[in-house]
Order: structure tokens, then C-alpha cells, then sequence
């Protein structure tokens, strides 16, 4: 039995304009963390979105073999600005059919999967920092069971320490993980 969770081979997306990216073979295994590194507007987020299954290609495959969920991607999944938190896994559980019924029990399990994550519950969209986003969009990624997540820009705007802080709660979320940064992660 293989541990390998994701294989692209040969992977590419083209437009009118050119090359997002092209040529990508990538093996990602249980366990492992991997970082796409890159300058803003390289297609770095664009390939993220690829292994994930949410960007089309053009060349090439891509082959999952476990369920794979989106952490925070800006421009893509961002918390809506007018939605506690709270709000925001209330709804991803109506959405999942994992819901409650009654209005009461929904927001009990809601609050109830926050529970030792570093978020306000009552906390609005607008008003999340990033590492805040993050951890959110974490929290919706898991309940969707993923074997594997991606997330974009861990390292944009977030100090060393909460690099540190996302990095292990991104690894407490799936077995694998694949992100976009502007620099090689440690």
C-alpha cells in the first residue's frame, strides 16, 4: 500500500496569455508538509487551487486519494465580513448536511467545534486578522474530513511565531498539507 495522497504529473494550465504554470510532477505522502514558494503573480496560488481540484488545467493530471479541503485562500474563500465565526461553521454545517436542526443545537455545535481554537466566536469576519482567517478556514477544512489541505500565503503578513502556530495546526487538520509562501518555509 502506497502512503502517497496526491501525484500531478506533468501538470499545466495555459490561457490566451500564456503558461500559469506547466510541467509540474509532484508526489505529496502522508505526513508531509509541502510549500510551493514563489513571488507574487508566479502561479502559485493558481497550481494550489490545481492539486486541490478547484483550477482547471490543461495539461497533464492530477490523482487524489483522499478527500482534499481549501484552508484560507484570499480572493477565494475569504470569511464573509458580516458573519461571526460562529456564523461561518453554522453555516459550512448546513451546507455539509451536518447540521442540527433547530436553530439552538446548531449554534451549541458550532461553538462546540471552536473549542480550543484561539477565535471569538462573536468575532466578525471583517474584523480577523490573518492568522485569525487562517485558523478559520482551518476549522471549515476539517469538517469536511480532509486527508489532505491547502492553504495559500502561510507566511504573508505573519510574524515567525505564527508561522509556527499555523504550521502545527495546519498539520492537526490532515495527514498532508500543500501551501503557497513567498519564501522556502523552514
Amino acid at each position: 500500500m502506497t502512503d502517497e495522497v496526491l501525484v500531478a504529473e506533468g501538470l499545466g494550465a495555459r490561457t490566451r496569455r500564456g503558461w500559469v504554470f506547466r510541467d509540474v510532477d509532484l508526489v505529496v505522502r502522508a505526513g508531509e508538509l509541502v510549500t510551493i514558494d514563489g513571488a507574487a503573480g508566479s502561479g502559485r496560488t493558481s497550481l494550489l487551487l490545481a492539486l486541490a481540484g478547484f483550477f482547471r488545467t490543461t495539461a497533464g493530471t492530477v490523482r487524489r486519494t483522499v478527500r482534499p479541503a481549501l484552508g484560507f485562500v484570499a480572493g477565494v474563500n475569504e470569511p464573509e465580513p458580516g458573519l461571526t465565526v460562529a456564523e461561518h461553521v453554522e453555516e459550512r454545517l448546513v451546507l455539509l448536511g451536518r447540521a442540527p436542526f433547530s436553530l439552538r443545537a446548531r449554534r451549541a455545535r458550532a461553538l462546540e467545534l471552536l473549542e480550543g481554537v484561539p477565535l471569538r466566536p462573536d468575532a466578525l469576519g471583517r474584523d480577523l486578522d490573518r492568522l485569525s482567517a487562517h485558523r478559520l478556514g482551518l476549522v471549515l477544512a476539517s469538517l469536511h474530513e480532509p486527508g489532505i489541505v491547502f492553504a495559500d500565503d502561510v507566511d504573508n503578513g505573519l510574524s515567525e511565531v505564527e508561522q509556527q502556530e499555523l504550521h502545527k495546526a495546519l498539520q492537526e487538520t490532515a495527514a498532508a498539507v500543500v501551501v503557497t509562501a513567498r519564501e522556502r518555509l523552514a
